[in-house]
């Protein structure tokens, strides 16, 4: 009760004389964390019992970890998953006094039949806090220090054992990976929790194993594009680009978002691509250099080193390069003459644009031929103007016709055949007669969400999590290819502590965090993605099979896919359409 009155009185006291410490001390609970700038009065801990309490709660949710839980105890959980599939689910564990070396096991599972998933399959990780703000505008400049601020769930952090401080709780995220050889069966397994003061907790886990088989991420037709930034990776872990440190921390990094079915490796082929409008901007991977003798020569070290690294890290289907039209029209180059940096600006269909691009892209279509790598390349744009693409793309196809162009921004019916990889803002949704004719001629077409387009759905650290989820529904009944976000880890300064930045809505950046850590928004991207995966297995196997059972559960499917609309989430929460269609898809799954 001591320690209880003393971290109220620290809280007031930071709140209104800023004298405490801004983060919780690492060794409380394994890690640090921020101070809840909006703490719930202690009291209202009082009418919890000694001990350590806990249940299943939803993956819906983002539980504040200064609030006593009142939900109703939930011992058990029950799912079902394919063969292959991810499945997730949340336990919520609270204590109105500290509890010291808290453990969470899993047993490995049991069918009744007698099949097995090793507990291997079963990952636990404890959810974290991190500072958020609110939509607001949604783009546009924002002080931290003059907006709202709040602690909010959302990264996972892989721990053996923690201490779960007095008056508050903590969620943890399980995920159970199912084998692909995983034999059809009733699963049971154990949750097992314990402490120091030998208190000792039992959930039971109860799943089952459906007789469909999700292919692996790699094999996934989900068109998933998040934008890599390698040079975030390199500010964040203080290593040099480019080092081995510096790959080290990549690797798993890479690796974590081709598991999640990442079809597009993103490379910068000039200088500040996007203007530097990220905390870490991105250099060049390509070094253009204007010899002494007028003529041009090209590094491609690096790009090449990128390349052939995120190909090893399982992302291989697409190289996508940033950009002929870059933002400002600036070009940087190194002069030999001058022994400096150049910088000029050369707008579409100018002399000095063609001059600048057509040797370049010669010599880049010759390089690109020479790796076996020309038939998956494409020159990438980001919301640039019609008449700009226009000049750019004419220009493309008389020097380097097959090279691919890669656009995400507004919808132009002008040059809609032109792009190979389109992907639209999610508002205007777009007709659906354009996406089916694009599609039906393998063009990549998809949709993206960011800082201003719309409030919901998006991947804020404050949006609720099933939006994320309800992405990979609203694609497959729209008949988008995927989805992409303009940032995978353009992290801010410190993204484990404060999520916010000054541009945008907080964790408009980045989907993952530093270590690599996961998050609540990623698993349920991917949740949603699998979703998207089963839909199209389904469809295509009921189309194939005459049967009245299959022309029925394939309407069902179609009726259910028909009401995800962004008018519909208006209506109701992404939560609710989710778990509607996935108790659907469950139904339907049952052979």
């Amino acid at each position: 009760m001591k320690r209880s009155i003393f971290i109220s009185v620290c809280l007031f006291f930071f709140l209104f004389f800023s004298t405490c410490k801004t983060e919780i001390e690492p060794l409380s609970i394994g890690f640090s964390e921020p101070n809840d700038p909006n703490p719930v009065p202690v009291e209202t801990w009082n009418e919890i019992t000694p001990g350590l309490h806990g249940s299943f709660g939803s993956i819906d949710e983002r539980y504040n970890r200064s609030t006593p839980q009142k939900i109703s105890i939930s011992k058990t959980w029950e799912g079902t998953a394919w063969r292959g599939e991810r499945t997730n689910a949340q336990l919520v564990l609270w204590t109105s006094e500290d509890v010291q070396n808290v453990k969470i096991t899993s047993t490995r599972l049991e069918g009744i039949e007698g099949h097995k998933i090793d507990s291997s399959s079963v990952n636990i990780q404890l959810v974290r806090y991190v500072l958020t703000d609110e939509f607001l505008t949604g783009c546009g400049h924002r002080s931290p220090d003059t907006i709202p601020s709040y602690l909010v769930a959302d990264p996972l952090e892989n721990t053996a054992s923690f201490n779960l401080l007095a008056n508050t709780t903590r969620p943890v995220w399980i995920s159970i990976n199912v084998p692909a050889n995983t034999a059809p069966d009733q699963y049971k397994g154990t949750i097992l929790i314990t402490t120091s003061e030998e208190t000792k907790l039992e959930f039971e886990i109860n799943l089952e194993v459906q007789d469909w088989v999700l292919p692996p991420p790699s094999e996934w037709a989900f068109h998933l594009d998040l934008w890599q930034n390698p040079f975030a990776v390199a500010r964040y872990h203080n290593v040099e680009p480019w080092s081995q440190e510096h790959w080290d921390q990549l690797k798993p990094l890479l690796t974590m978002l081709a598991e999640a079915g990442q079809k597009c490796i993103t490379t910068s082929i000039i200088h500040k691509p996007w203007g530097g409008q990220t905390y870490d901007f991105f250099e060049s991977m390509i070094n253009w250099i204007k010899n002494s003798g007028g003529g041009w020569d090209y590094d491609y070290s690096v790009f090449n080193q990128y390349v052939k690294f995120a190909h090893d890290c399982g992302i291989t289907e697409q190289i996508n390069c940033y950009s002929m039209v870059p933002w400002g029209n600036n070009f940087r180059y190194f002069d030999e003459d001058s022994a400096g940096y150049v910088t000029i600006q050369a707008k579409p269909g100018s002399e000095d644009y063609e001059e600048l691009w057509k040797p370049f892209l010669y010599d880049f279509r010759a390089h690109l031929k020479e790796m076996g790598w020309l038939n998956k390349t494409t020159i990438a744009m980001d919301e640039r103007g019609l008449e700009d693409m226009k000049k750019m793309i004419s220009l493309l196809k008389e020097a380097t016709p097959e090279i691919k162009i890669t656009l995400a921004g507004e919808y132009h019916p002008e040059i809609k055949f032109d792009v190979y990889d389109l992907c639209v803002f999610i508002r205007p949704p777009l007709e659906t007669d354009p996406i089916r004719e694009r599609v039906e001629k393998g063009f990549p077409t998809t949709f993206y969400t960011c800082c201003a387009r719309p409030e919901h759905p998006n991947n804020f650290t404050f949006s609720p999590p099933a939006e994320a989820a309800w992405i990979g529904w609203y694609a497959a009944a729209q008949g988008y290819s995927g989805f992409l976000r303009w940032a995978y880890n353009s992290w801010v300064k410190d993204p484990l502590m404060d999520s916010r930045f000054i541009k945008w809505p907080a964790v408009d950046t980045y989907q993952v965090y530093p270590g690599p850590r996961s998050s609540i928004r990623f698993e349920r991207l991917r949740d949603g993605i699998q979703d998207y995966e089963k839909i199209r297995i389904l469809r295509e196997k009921f189309l194939k099979v005459d049967s009245e059972e299959g022309k029925a559960n394939l309407k069902k499917l179609n009726d259910l896919l028909q009401s995800f609309t962004l008018e519909g989430l208006q209506n109701k929460p992404a939560e609710k359409w989710v778990n509607d269609g996935k108790k659907i898809l469950s139904e339907i799954s049952r052979k």
